[in-house]
């Protein structure tokens, strides 16, 4: 298995104040047809059973966070994409040599459930995600992650038991699928990581430290943007990443899409559940006191798709055009609401489920 995405980070000043804005194209050719399963799990739920790769990671004794995840396949027991209840959104933007199941280790996507289990910023997933490399790595594994909260986004790239973190300072950044994203700046790491690295062979010391370069896996990951630019003035919005990740589709890879609008107040979580943006509509999601989001989103027994999914890919053309419309509506709604709303409350609990089974009546 193997879980990559496109992308792409928007903050202020082309956001507003205390906003960021995370969006991704999931991406894999052998995989299209496959289904990409969403599932939510509550604080008693986020860290039941045991992750893919077979670790014995020690559950926390803190406490424990509600979790929305995307599924790059069905039965994986984490996500390549998606977010907590503290506003922390975390997505995989590559991945290589996935450790096989059971091997005592951990693989991308069990990173990305056993992190927002209990990270309350994104700075704190970033130091979990590395404590969780440097326990339970695979030594041939080489992972890519994306990391915001509502004030601050990261890089973090792992090889091995060793990881290395950026901070983002531009205001829009596009992240590609290519190799490790964190090259010679440097903010957070492993404990004496350029001592490591020369111990290993895999740096000689001259110059400036580059991580991807020192692990092989430094392919330009940083790519143009895609369509209009952010301009700096604060209006890039929620609409304005559906127009970037849908420019941005590549037909004979894209996957299903997400987006997390990040705020002080109420952050919103945004996925399609199907394949390619430029062919889907984005459902929004909320940590209401009890939200539902549909069974429709998940695989039922012994079957290998969802049933949003095989509707979805016996739609008629005329069906997506009037969706756009029904998403638009969405938007539209669910901004006035929270402009009347410091809080989210029961109201919202079936958002998701409520839009997922509008969707699904114009495909019957």
């Amino acid at each position: 298995m193997v879980a990559a995405g496109d992308c792409f980070v928007v903050q202020s000043p082309n956001t507003v104040e205390n906003t960021i804005i995370l969006g991704r194209n999931a991406i894999d050719g052998d995989a299209v047809t496959e289904a990409q399963e969403v599932h939510y799990y509550n604080a008693t739920e986020a860290l039941e059973g045991r992750p893919d790769g077979g670790a014995d990671v020690v559950k926390a004794n803190g406490e424990i966070l509600r979790v929305i995840l995307q599924k790059p396949r069905t039965g994986v027991w984490g996500g390549d994409a998606g977010a907590n209840d503290r506003n922390v959104s975390i997505a995989v933007s590559w991945s290589n040599q996935e450790p096989a199941n059971d091997s005592g280790t951990l693989i991308s996507t069990d990173i990305v459930r056993l992190t927002l289990a209990i990270a309350k910023s994104a700075e704190d997933a970033v130091e979990r995600i590395g404590n969780l490399v440097t326990d339970h790595g695979s030594d041939d594994a080489k992972f890519s992650f994306v990391v915001c909260d509502h004030t601050e986004g990261w890089l973090v790239s792992s090889g091995g038991k060793l990881w290395a973190a950026q901070k983002v300072t531009d205001g829009f950044l596009r992240i590609t699928c290519k190799g490790l994203s964190v090259k010679t700046t440097i903010d957070k790491s492993s404990e004496a990581l350029g001592d490591t690295l020369k111990a290993q062979g895999l740096w000689d010391g001259e110059g400036d430290l580059n991580f991807a370069s020192s692990l092989g896996a430094d392919d330009d990951v940083d790519a143009e943007w895609s369509g209009e630019a952010p301009n700096g003035d604060g209006s890039y919005t929620l609409t304005s990443m559906f127009d970037t990740l849908r420019s941005a589709v590549d037909t004979e890879t894209a996957r299903a899409a997400n987006i997390s609008v990040l705020t002080t107040g109420i952050s919103c979580h945004w996925f399609t559940a199907t394949p390619n943006a430029n062919e889907s509509v984005f459902k929004p999601f909320v940590f209401a006191p009890n939200p539902k989001i549909s069974p429709l989103t998940k695989v039922p027994p012994d079957n290998t798709v969802t049933l949003l999914h095989k509707l979805h890919a016996q739609r008629k053309p005329a069906a997506v055009e009037d969706l756009k419309s029904l998403e638009a509506a969405c938007v539209e709604e669910l901004n006035g609401y929270l402009a009347e709303h410091p809080t989210v409350d029961e109201e919202l609990d079936e958002l998701m489920k409520d839009c997922v089974e509008a969707e699904v009546k114009f495909y019957r």
